[in-house]
C-alpha cells in the first residue's frame, strides 16, 4: 500500500505549485468531463475553487448523466470525447470502464473504484499506466470487515442479505470477500443481485423470502443513486444494515465502515490539477484510503429495537444520536 506521506509528498505538492495559470488570455480554457451521478461532484468542484479555479473563467464542467440507465453510459462517454474535454472524472467501475472504453487518449480520473488492478482499469496501483489514475475504495478487501463489525453489533446474527450489482466487477470480487467472512464466522450469506432501480421491487421480494436477519449494502454508483429506497426498505421491515458509505447512515441507515467519499472527491481535485498543468495520468499513482471511519446511528438501533454493544460503539468514528 503506497504510504500517505508518499502520496501527499509525490502529488498533494501540487497545492504549493498555485492554480492554472490564466496569465495568457489566449489560453484555451480547460475543460473536464464529469461523466455520470456522482452526490459529491461539490467536493470536488469546491476543492478546485480553493485552490484558484474560477468556473467558467478558468475552468469548465462538463456534466453528462445517466439517470440510473447503465444503457446509456457508452453513449455519454462518447459525447464527451467528441467534445474535445481534457479529462474525465469518473465514479466507480463500471462508469470508469466505459469511459477507458471511449478513449486511450483522454486522461481519466476515477473516484472511489473497487479493484482497479484486478478489473483492467490500470497495470498497478504504483504506475497504473495507460490514461486512468485515481483513487480506490478498497472495496472488497473491506467487505469481509464490514460483516465481522455487523456482527459484533448483532452478536446472533445469521443469516445476511448481501445487495449486489453483478454489472459492477468490483462488486464481484467484494461478493468473494464477503462469502469468504462468511464462512470464517459461520453466518449465512444471501446474495440478491440488482442492477438498477428497476430491478429493486423484484430484488427486495426475493430477499424477503430468504428472511435475512440484517442487509449489506455495497457502494455500487447505480444503486447509490436510489439509495434512499434501500434505506426506507430496510427501515419499513426492520432490517439492520450496514452501508460502505456513511451518507447513508445519516440518511437513516444502521452502520457504515469505509473511507470517506466527499475527501476522495475533494483529493481527486490534486489530479484534475496536476493532469491541467501537464502531468501525465501514468505517471500519478493510485491513492488508497489509510482512514476508515465507523458510523452508527442509534436513533436507527432505537428504531429496529437494537441494543447496540458499548464494544462496538467505543469502535466508532462518529454515534449519530
Amino acid at each position: 500500500m503506497i504510504g500517505r506521506r508518499a502520496f501527499i509528498a509525490g502529488i498533494g505538492g501540487a497545492l504549493l505549485a498555485g492554480p492554472f495559470d490564466v496569465g495568457a488570455q489566449q489560453k484555451r480554457i480547460p475543460r473536464v468531463g464529469l461523466l455520470d451521478y456522482a452526490e459529491f461532484w461539490d467536493p470536488l468542484r469546491e476543492a478546485l475553487a480553493e485552490m484558484g479555479y474560477v468556473e467558467g473563467q478558468t475552468i469548465v464542467f462538463e456534466y453528462r448523466a445517466s439517470g440510473g440507465r447503465g444503457e446509456r453510459l457508452p453513449s455519454l462517454a462518447a459525447e464527451l470525447v467528441q467534445r474535445k474535454v481534457d479529462l474525465i472524472v469518473t465514479y466507480g467501475t463500471p462508469v470508469t470502464l466505459v469511459a477507458k472504453r471511449a478513449t486511450a487518449t483522454i486522461p481519466i480520473i476515477m473516484v472511489g473504484v473497487g479493484e482497479p488492478v484486478q478489473t483492467g482499469l490500470v497495470a498497478g496501483l504504483a504506475r497504473p499506466g495507460g490514461n486512468v489514475t485515481g483513487s480506490t475504495i478498497l472495496g472488497a478487501d473491506l467487505g469481509a470487515k464490514r460483516l465481522e463489525l455487523l456482527r459484533s453489533a448483532i452478536p446472533k446474527l445469521s443469516r445476511v442479505a448481501f445487495l449486489w450489482n453483478p454489472e459492477n466487477a468490483s462488486n464481484t470480487a467484494q461478493l468473494q470477500h464477503v462469502q469468504q467472512g462468511a464462512r470464517a464466522l459461520g453466518v449465512t450469506l444471501l446474495p440478491v443481485p440488482a442492477s438498477g432501480p428497476d430491478q429493486f421491487d423484484a430484488a427486495f421480494a426475493a430477499m424477503m423470502k430468504k428472511r435475512p436477519d440484517a442487509l449489506m449494502v455495497t457502494a455500487d454508483p447505480a444503486q447509490q443513486l436510489f439509495v434512499q429506497r434501500i434505506v426506507q426498505f430496510a427501515a419499513s421491515h426492520r432490517l439492520p444494515a450496514m452501508y460502505q458509505v456513511k451518507a447513508n447512515v445519516v440518511d437513516g441507515g444502521l452502520m457504515s465502515y469505509g473511507p470517506s467519499l466527499p475527501d476522495l472527491f475533494r483529493r481527486a481535485a490534486i489530479y484534475v490539477d496536476r493532469i491541467l498543468k501537464g502531468t501525465k495520468p501514468a505517471d500519478l499513482p493510485i491513492e488508497q484510503p489509510t482512514k476508515f471511519e465507523l458510523v452508527i446511528n442509534l436513533k436507527t438501533a432505537r428504531a429496529l429495537g437494537l441494543t447496540m454493544p458499548p464494544s462496538v460503539l467505543a469502535r466508532a468514528d462518529q454515534v449519530i444520536e
